[in-house]
């Protein structure tokens, strides 16, 4: 098995070398053949008589070397299964992802096969049809080997009577046929599709019917934050590229990504630098230029943030994340900066004094959010200036670990965030259910935990929420409000000071929170709408951007700036924490034995 890692993949991008990994031992018979057959190819949309070989950057006739190299004849085996090309806006991709196609053709030796080209959309999949096809006209001998059925975007070789078919993105993409050769372009914009992952998964199926079958992925940075099958192939494509799967047999993939070192992406001064665009533009000279992107940067950074960061994600492949909306909470822009992937619900209890519990949700069509927040019983000293002076500061850090429930049916009201469910819940951040007393069951399981330790000081609700099952059912565990561990927060304007504290505690890492892909979509939904004398946080975008979480945790952080103690008098010394740690591990092991027991004796009273 190959090695396909390019671990000094940071160096070559800074150098400009070949992100093409060394070592690869290719048939050269196959490769020059594959890559004499694609320079012959006639540039499309020319002024001149040029060929692909004149016009492409010497980065895709690369890949086109290690695509048909990678091939062995004689042992009919093929090294590289999938290919997985990240490279920006405007270098030309589909023209020469069509001459690519039209070269899988000439290759190919075997009859009554398909190759497809799969499109996001009408527009891309006309487009590849169109740049073939104008290649064929341009070319007497390509005249004489193909056949073109305009009305069925297909091109069919006469040699080996096998077809290109060039189709718009569908679940019903394979027809039954044997496919030798696949390619899927721009898959970010399929990302959102829940049906993607599935789809992919009948290509590789098919291809794999064939020894020769190939995959090849094109694609630029998605404009928004990576989701569904386009963040789960990008993802492999980066741990293949950064060997982390050196020694394990998993299906071989050559990762060709055009994006910035870690330290110039992370730095929006240093990718705003157009002396170090050339880094991720292989085709720059070519097809885009400078002289045309600068004044169009330009344009968009003064329209704001957010335009210059979709910009970026589209022509310089910088990902998009939380903190990127003008009118979004400030607190978004530190929310990344505060993430500890240390907090789970259980390390935030060993290391709190004292735990209040925020609930959020409404109906059917919304997420039930629920968000723990810890308070640390070690005070930190922060210092801050003022008026010249340092002044000192003594508080105590709280941690935050949040989870959410949904019903099934918003996978079918909301399909353009289905997929992004679908990516928590396998996270284990969300739990998708059929029935929604099941949220409301497991977030009062959370809570007994809670309690159970003797950390609990409240649980904060919205007041104008549906909350007459969640509080019968906490009385149930003799949790309430005549005891003063149920208090209802007001919202709109008067979760002002929750909101404010938040961005302060997170700027200042006086808030931290587990790490969390849910919570880091809701942060980045929240929008922030001044009224006439205070501020309230409401949805990015109504239906579709779900914020419950947050607004779980804003409860929470009302009560929390309360300073409150908990509840329960459980005599446990807090400054002896080794003490401390053993009471909360023996009370937690107690409440997950109680569970266990109840749920038994529920099942056993169904059955008799």
């Amino acid at each position: 098995m190959w090695d396909l890692s390019c671990v000094d993949w940071e160096e070559r991008m800074r150098q400009g070398l070949p992100l093409i990994p060394d070592g690869l031992q290719l048939n050269e018979a196959e490769a020059d053949m594959g890559l004499a057959f694609f320079d012959a190819l006639p540039l499309p949309d020319g002024l001149d008589e040029m060929t692909l070989g004149q016009a492409a950057g010497q980065w895709f006739r690369d890949l086109v070397r290690v695509i048909f190299g990678s091939w062995d004849p004689a042992t009919r085996r093929r090294a590289i299964r999938d290919f997985f090309v990240m490279a920006p806006k405007g270098s030309s991709k589909t023209t020469y992802s069509a001459g690519l196609m039209l070269t899988a053709m000439m290759m190919n030796k075997r009859h009554n096969v398909e190759a497809l080209f799969v499109g996001p959309t009408q527009t891309i999949s006309d487009r590849a049809y169109d740049q073939a096809t104008a290649m064929i006209s341009k070319s007497p001998d390509l005249q004489r080997r193909f056949h073109r059925k305009d009305h069925e975007k297909t091109i069919q070789c006469l040699v080996t009577n096998s077809e290109l078919k060039v189709k718009t993105f569908a679940l019903d993409i394979l027809t039954g046929a044997i496919v030798i050769f696949a390619l899927v372009d721009e898959l970010h914009l399929l990302g959102r599709n829940q049906h993607t992952t599935k789809v992919l998964r009948q290509i590789r199926g098919g291809l794999d019917k064939t020894n020769e079958g190939v995959l090849l992925i094109t694609t630029t940075q998605s404009d928004e934050i990576p989701a569904g099958a386009f963040k789960d192939e990008l993802h492999m494509a980066r741990k293949i590229r950064d060997g982390q799967y050196r020694g394990k047999v998993i299906r071989s993939m050559l990762p060709v990504l055009y994006e910035f070192p870690t330290d110039i992406a992370k730095d929006k001064e240093k990718w705003g630098d157009s002396a170090n665009w050339p880094m991720v533009m292989p085709n720059l000279s070519r097809s885009i230029h400078l002289h045309d992107l600068i004044p169009d940067w330009n344009s968009e950074r003064e329209k704001g943030d957010k335009p210059t960061r979709i910009w970026a994600s589209q022509h310089l492949n910088i990902e998009m994340g939380v903190g990127m909306k003008t009118d979004g909470w400030p607190g978004a822009a530190y929310w990344a900066h505060s993430e500890d992937d240390t907090i789970t619900l259980q390390s935030l209890l060993k290391r709190s004094e004292a735990v209040v519990v925020g609930i959020d949700g409404g109906g059917l069509d919304d997420l039930y959010g629920l968000s723990v927040l810890g308070r640390e019983p070690a005070e930190i000293e922060v210092t801050v200036k003022i008026a010249g002076q340092d002044i000192v500061i003594k508080m105590k850090r709280w941690l935050c670990w949040s989870h959410a429930w949904c019903h099934r049916g918003v996978l079918d009201r909301r399909q353009s965030i289905a997929t992004k469910l679908l990516d928590f819940e396998a996270a284990g951040e969300l739990t998708i259910v059929d029935d929604t007393i099941i949220s409301l069951a497991e977030s009062i399981g959370v809570i007994r935990q809670v309690n159970d330790t003797g950390l609990l000081a409240c649980v904060a609700v919205d007041a104008e929420g549906p909350y007459g099952e969640l509080v019968d059912a906490l009385a149930e565990i003799h949790i309430t409000q005549e005891g003063g561990q149920v208090e209802g927060v007001g919202q709109g304007y008067k979760l002002m000071n929750a909101i404010k504290t938040s961005e302060g505690r997170l700027s200042n890492r006086m808030l931290m929170h587990g790490k969390s892909g849910l919570m880091d979509w809701c942060v980045e939904n929240v929008k922030i709408e001044p009224t006439a004398t205070a501020i309230r946080a409401t949805k990015q975008n109504a239906g579709d951007a779900k914020i419950d979480p947050v607004m779980a945790l804003f409860d929470a952080v009302s009560v929390m700036v309360k300073n409150p103690v908990a509840s329960a008098s459980s005599g446990w010394d807090t400054d002896n924490l080794d003490d401390l740690e053993a009471k909360i591990e023996a009370e937690i092991a107690r409440a997950e034995a109680n569970a266990l027991a109840e749920a038994k004796a529920e099942a056993v009273s169904h059955v008799y």
